[in-house]
């Protein structure tokens, strides 16, 4: 019994964990539901797609499939690997993608990712492990959908309400790690799933804290209470030492994403297309970049990323000219004795964004324009000012797939209750262009739509877009087998090791 006792505590002293943190408590750790970034970010930990992407994000490769090929422009067939678990023992099969699909488009659910569903017409098991997905027309987005998280439909099957279902704060997934502790505004711990289809991840146990404040987070990096961490332009170039660089690996890279301030199109003031052009042209987003980001930045010029095929280099961003801000403001009916007024919400998830904020009323107050800010919680801004479109505007970001999908973001569709068309944007053209580009195969002929409705949407300013920020990420130097590629440090975590 003695010998047992002392086993378990030699196991327990050299069991290998990753500690990081996280800004703020995950919503819904279920891939279904899981619109924040904190959810998105353990949910990746917890559950797999049918297919991914490679670590170059060029390639869709299999992660819960096989293989996968198209009979035809319409008909998909996923060849599941046999002998996948999920973290309960039971085994995953084709009935679980096809419960994953029908809970989606469920009315019983509210989620943004469904609309990469529509064109689905059927799906249905072959066999155990083959499933055979029929869409209604070529659709261009046909694999990448299949990235959502597979659900347990053994679990799941009698659920009445997901949306508030246990299952949401208690997982149950395939992949790498399994939840094993959830404290409320404190700790989520992974432990590492020994059964896991591509072999134990290495590291035994990923430890994340809540921590709302980005100071402490940054100073627990300093101190590596931490071992993994963003690291903002500030800190880096002005609060971080030789010491801090024996220890850890800066590893920097352009982000896939971009910070906007985007208006509630549903509010009258902001109808008006001259006002929306006016505070454009009051904003100076190169003032934004140089004084927050230093060479870690560039300036947003619309809706796609650089670097992918749907980015329009020929569109560039406007010009700050306070004069002719000032004309269209008074064509609109605002002047000194009636000043254009409205505020200005965003999260103090982001060390930045409060920051930007600041900028932006000082820039917009040059032209006249009275910007008051507020800045909340991140769970309390989602739930209380974005989803319920609550807002004047909201200062926010998106992170996007190397494949755009303009439906989720600028279709009136995406304008609901779960929708990532947030500010209420309503172009009739656009619509169309959406609709059309869906079903377009020839990837020539949807890049070049694509570029097209990049200017289009830019030029109605629905949202300032301002600057897509570098990412900057601090490894511990005693996290091994770290590999960076185009998608980031992330795509082969499994195999890493720590002394």
């Amino acid at each position: 019994m003695k010998y047992i006792v002392l086993l378990f505590l030699s196991v327990g002293l050299f069991a290998s964990t990753v500690q990081l943190a996280t800004s703020a408590n995950p919503s819904r750790l279920n891939p279904l539901l899981a619109t924040d970034s904190s959810s998105s970010e353990i949910a990746g930990f917890l559950f797999n797609g049918l297919v991914k992407y490679d670590k170059d994000s060029s390639t869709i490769i299999g992660d819960l499939a096989s293989e996968f090929y198209f009979k035809n422009d319409v008909t998909l067939v996923f060849e599941l690997k046999k002998g996948v678990k999920w973290h309960d023992g039971e085994e995953f099969s084709a009935k679980d993608a096809i419960f994953t699909y029908q809970t989606l488009i469920s009315p019983k659910i509210s989620s943004p990712y469904s609309a990469g569903f529509r064109f689905v017409k059927s799906v249905k098991a072959i066999d155990k492990h083959t499933l055979e997905v029929v869409y209604k027309k070529p659709y261009f987005k046909a694999l990448e959908t299949w990235m959502m998280g597979i659900l347990p439909e053994h679990l799941l099957r009698d659920e009445e309400n997901l949306m508030s279902s246990k299952f949401n704060s208690s997982p149950i997934g395939t992949g790498p790690y399994k939840l094993s502790r959830f404290e409320y505004s404190q700790n989520i711990e992974l432990v590492a799933f020994d059964d896991y289809f591509e072999g134990r991840a290495k590291i035994d146990k990923i430890s994340f804290k809540v921590i709302a404040d980005p100071l402490t987070r940054f100073l627990m990096l300093k101190s590596s209470a931490i071992d993994i961490g963003s690291v903002e332009p500030m800190a880096y170039e002005r609060q971080l030492d030789e010491d801090f660089f024996e220890k850890f690996t800066a590893y920097e890279e352009i982000s896939r994403s971009y910070t906007y301030l985007g208006f509630n199109l549903r509010e009258e003031k902001f109808k008006n297309p001259d006002v929306r052009k006016a505070l454009s042209l009051a904003i100076d987003r190169q003032e934004i970049v140089d004084i927050l980001f230093f060479s870690h930045a560039k300036v947003c010029t619309g809706p796609f990323l650089p670097g992918t095929s749907a980015f329009n280099d020929q569109v560039k961003a406007p010009k700050q000219n306070l004069q002719k801000a000032k004309e269209l403001l008074e064509k609109a009916g605002y002047m000194k004795e009636n000043p254009f007024k409205f505020e200005i919400v965003t999260s103090n998830s982001s060390p930045i964004r409060p920051y930007a904020a600041q900028i932006l009323q000082y820039q917009l107050k040059k032209i006249g324009v009275d910007a008051t800010l507020r800045v909340m919680e991140w769970q309390a801004f989602l739930n209380m000012v974005v989803f319920p479109h609550k807002f004047d505007a909201v200062l926010l970001g998106w992170g996007l797939s190397p494949t755009p999908d303009p439906y989720m973001f600028w279709h009136t569709d995406s304008d609901r209750q779960g929708g990532f068309n947030l500010v209420g944007y309503d172009n009739p053209k656009i619509d169309k262009m959406i609709e059309e580009s869906q079903g377009m195969i020839d990837r020539d002929k949807l890049s070049k739509t694509w570029r097209e409705m990049f200017k289009i949407v830019t030029d109605d300013n629905p949202y300032l877009f301002l600057y897509i920020p570098n990412s900057i990420t601090a490894v511990n130097k005693n996290i091994k087998n770290v590999e960076p590629s185009l998608s980031g440090i992330w795509h082969n975590y499994i195999k890493w090791e720590k002394d």
